[in-house]
């Protein structure tokens, strides 16, 4: 991989993954507003300001011209509205690039599916990028994340990080 990775739009049966704006802000500080969001992350919900601060940061790119973050915010077409949002941070390793991928749907449009959608379309759309494999970290209790990632292909692994489990999933080469 040379060179930064830059989101590109993603759509699904359901849905359209929409490289991240700024002006996402507003409406994603409601969708992302449920305090229970947290639980296993840590944090808590932000304003529409704060979050549009932490979207042009997250925009600016990372300090590091090695490292790419991709990210997206989910759009449940059949409501025409943003219900979540994905992420992936490309960075270099060894046998080749590994992204580490996060997902979040707000409370109101969880167990119908999207974060397995969306979190299959952005492994599917990192298979082309090409990166040699995928990773994410998901509290041991968080059992919608877990299912969320088994579903996609990953892996737990014994290997673990300020307590949360790594999931891996290989690329073949």
């Amino acid at each position: 991989m040379t060179g930064r990775v830059g989101a590109r739009p993603i759509r699904t049966d359901r849905l359209d993954l929409e490289p991240l704006r700024a002006d996402h802000a507003d409406e994603m500080s409601e969708v992302l507003g449920s305090p229970e969001l947290y639980e296993f992350i840590g944090g808590v919900p932000l304003t529409a300001p704060e979050l549009r601060t932490r979207y042009e940061r997250v925009l600016a790119g990372s300090p590091d011209p090695a490292i790419s973050w991709c990210n997206w915010v989910v759009r449940l077409r059949e409501e025409d509205r943003l219900v979540g949002a994905v992420q992936a941070t490309i960075s270099p390793g060894f046998p080749g690039p590994a992204a580490q991928i996060a997902w979040m749907v707000g409370v109101e449009w969880q167990k119908r599916g999207i974060a397995k959608e969306a979190a299959r379309a952005l492994v599917d759309w990192l298979r082309r990028v090409p990166v040699r494999g995928v990773l994410a970290h998901i509290h041991p209790d968080h059992q919608a994340s877990a299912a969320v990632a088994a579903a996609v292909g990953l892996k737990p692994t014994a290997d673990s990080h300020d307590g949360e489990t790594i999931w891996r999933l290989s690329f073949d080469a």
